[in-house]
């Protein structure tokens, strides 16, 4: 089950308001330095048509891309990659690192005012399991989140996460299930296990074991694609 431990826990090693400059120091911090520095940071910006539908990535570090230039994030590599398939949205990455489901409905409203967007893409949850917050609590937030999205006229993919056993089982698959439950309930787009084929490889996540590479990122953006592209073309 090592595909989603380690990037749970790269979800709590982040305090609120974290910079994307990881500020690492010594033999760590260098060879972070250099896994970035070899990434394709040059990748070419895609031209977006300015009616274009606009999609938010509601998250928290790894929608964020933490230690990584904001072109290697996953949501910026999925407008990439699919404006390159004839399918253009207008990106507004709201990854903040550490954020909770609780964070998340504390600014949604303001987000959805300010971008009117066609759709909300919801990473968020992993901090509040990490944290051993009540299930039902994270369920009511994420819950209130779907909601107001659907209430401002805004569609919602949801991206589905697990937390280690060592939680508990009980507690482990009470939090997985809670995604499925809310994708069943209110017919919203999902993506579970977002996280698969990343988590817990070596090769794909920074020196400091948490963080997806640039790499890392590409494949998350292919998880999620699928998904994405079926919304926007409804």
């Amino acid at each position: 089950m090592r595909i989603w431990i380690p990037a749970l826990f790269a979800l709590a090693a982040c305090a609120p308001g974290e910079k994307a400059d990881p500020g690492l120091r010594g033999e760590i911090g260098d060879r972070a330095r250099a896994v970035i520095d070899d990434a394709t940071s040059t990748r070419p910006t895609p031209t977006i048509p300015a009616d274009a539908p606009v999609v938010v990535f509601l998250g928290d570090s790894i929608a964020a891309g933490l230690h990584l230039p904001a072109n290697q994030a996953f949501p910026a590599v999925l407008q990439a990659d699919l404006a390159a398939r004839g399918i253009p949205f207008r990106l507004v990455n709201a990854g903040v690192s550490g954020d909770t489901s609780a964070g998340g409905l504390a600014r949604i409203d303001w987000i959805l005012k300010q971008q009117t967007p066609a759709v909300v893409v919801v990473e968020l949850g992993g901090n509040d399991g990490l944290r051993g917050q009540e299930l039902a609590s994270i369920e009511a937030n994420l819950r209130a989140i779907i909601t107001q999205c659907r209430d401002a006229g805004a569609k919602v993919l949801l991206l589905g996460m697990r937390i280690p056993p060592s939680y508990g089982k009980e507690y482990s698959d009470g939090f997985a299930a809670l995604y499925n439950r809310l994708a069943n309930e209110m017919s919203i787009a999902f993506a579970p296990h977002f996280m698969d084929r990343v988590g817990g490889v070596a090769d794909l996540t920074l020196p400091d074991g948490l963080h997806p590479t640039a790499r890392g990122h590409e494949l998350l953006a292919e998880n999620v694609a699928p998904k994405l592209t079926e919304v926007l073309k409804r």
